[in-house]
């Protein structure tokens, strides 16, 4: 499971505009949203250098280690 979804709401960023930064097509980017299908590690830590967040970050929710 990764958290993109909740990262590009948090960050107001559309599914549409990271599909243009990452050279994925939407239906690709909305697999990894709806967590039915998982980035490679090579994707995942690009997706993270666009969104300026950790890899990290993408996989683990911060309030769940509280």
């Amino acid at each position: 499971m990764n958290r993109i979804k909740e990262v590009l709401k948090e960050k107001g960023i559309t599914q549409t505009w990271l599909a243009k930064q990452t050279d994925k097509s939407y239906n690709t980017v909305n697999e990894y949203v709806r967590n039915k299908r998982q980035p490679s590690l090579e994707d995942l830590y690009q997706i993270a250098e666009i969104l300026k967040v950790s890899a990290k970050d993408l996989l683990i929710d911060k309030t769940e280690l509280k």
